[in-house]
């Protein structure tokens, strides 16, 4: 196991009508006038928004909202945001909804305070001061309601790109299973791909002696794996949605992925997709993962093995690992394509005639790889979006 720090300062709340409560934290964490940002239709329509007013209301504090984040969410929307909390004095903002959401408050907390562009961020500068950050999360997929970073979509060249930062961890979220129950099928299974392809980039390494690490992705997974279908089945199940919501916090503060080697690589080639086509990023990830797994896995076979047999319940071959690891990359193909996502280019939307240029936007010149699992070139990365054809 490598050296490692950990640290995860965000208050959580978890249960039926908790929203109820982002007053008392708003004021607790110190603000006084919020930024209630939020997507669409979906949080006016089901009161959700109103109840957060509300709450804001009983406690005496002022808030202007923004409203219209988009999946994929754009700088042009972070830019109005800054611009807004600027002039209004905002010291606190507060995201009501998904990862995309979360991410594009990030993304203003930390612009406000900044002199220069906030899309230096998201070209490598660090996130090292912001406004506090608090949410109230609706949908199971991102972790950002429990983690360091943020991804924006620049509309300029259409670049998804991440930013990273202790500054950004929200102070406090609110987590509500209920709030869930209304999700479209499609957007409940991306939810889930995205949850395991965060614990599925720490869990393929080469770090030695990290069982501990090992059995925490492992049981992350082993739960999507039970609770999906029956979110999915009857999706006003409280249990299988208050399980799925935990498990997505779990899978992306990273008390699973500490004291080892993480990957990524599966991430950023799919943000090209994401960035491309403004397709769900789950759903590009259970094309893109099944692929980088078939194009790696020949660099550790004991690991694809063992999580053919730890994760997927496959008999283990011990004339032929190989076979094993290779049936562990099916099953999973197998789950995805159960729970309606895609798994191929097609399915997608995709088109083979953009690769190359998915491949020159990554920027992987000059001798840059991405990875750690593998060392990705270009070339690389060209023969990964090929097997997701």
């Amino acid at each position: 196991m490598l050296n490692f720090n950990f640290y995860s300062p965000t208050h959580f709340l978890f249960g039926k009508e908790r929203e109820n409560e982002a007053g008392k934290l708003v004021k607790e964490f110190g603000g006084t006038k919020v930024l209630i940002h939020y997507g669409g239709k979906s949080a006016i329509k089901s009161g959700l928004l109103d109840r957060v007013k509300k709450s804001l209301e009983q406690e005496k504090i002022s808030y202007v909202l923004l409203g219209g984040v988009k999946p994929n969410p754009r700088d042009t929307l972070v830019y109005e945001g800054i611009k807004l909390c600027k002039q209004e004095g905002v010291d606190f903002v507060l995201a009501v909804g998904g990862g995309s959401v979360i991410d594009s408050a990030k993304a203003i907390a930390a612009g406000v305070v900044y002199e220069g562009d906030f899309w230096d961020f998201y070209e490598g500068k660090e996130i090292t001061k912001a406004l506090r950050v608090g949410t109230v999360l609706t949908i199971a997929a991102a972790g950002s309601e429990g983690s360091t970073s943020s991804v924006i979509t620049k509309e300029d060249g259409m670049l998804k790109r991440g930013a990273d930062g202790l500054a950004i961890i929200p102070a406090f979220s609110i987590l509500n299973p209920e709030l869930m129950t209304t999700l479209p099928a499609f957007q409940t299974a991306s939810g889930a791909s995205d949850i395991m392809a965060h614990v599925m980039e720490r869990y393929f390494t080469h770090t030695k002696d990290v069982e501990i690490t090992d059995r925490l992705c492992e049981a992350v997974l082993l739960t999507m794996i039970k609770e999906v279908p029956r979110a999915l089945k009857d999706p006003n199940n409280y249990e299988a949605r208050a399980n799925i919501m935990w498990a997505g916090m779990v899978a992306h503060n990273n008390i699973v992925g500490v004291g080892r080697q993480q990957d990524w690589s599966s991430h950023a080639i799919e943000h090209e997709l994401s960035a491309l086509y403004d397709v769900a990023h789950g759903a590009g990830l259970a094309v893109i993962f099944p692929a980088w797994m078939t194009y790696v896995y020949k660099n550790n076979i004991d690991k694809f093995a063992q999580f053919a047999v730890r994760v997927w319940g496959c008999e283990m071959n011990f004339e032929n690992p190989e076979a094993t690891a290779l049936e562990g990359i099916e099953r999973i193909k197998q789950f995805f394509t159960s729970i309606g996502m895609p798994i191929n280019f097609k399915e997608l939307g995709a088109k083979e005639e953009d690769i190359p240029y998915m491949v020159k936007t990554m920027g992987l010149d000059n001798g840059k790889t991405c990875g750690s699992f593998v060392e990705l070139k270009s070339e690389d990365v060209d023969k990964i979006y090929r097997l997701a054809l």
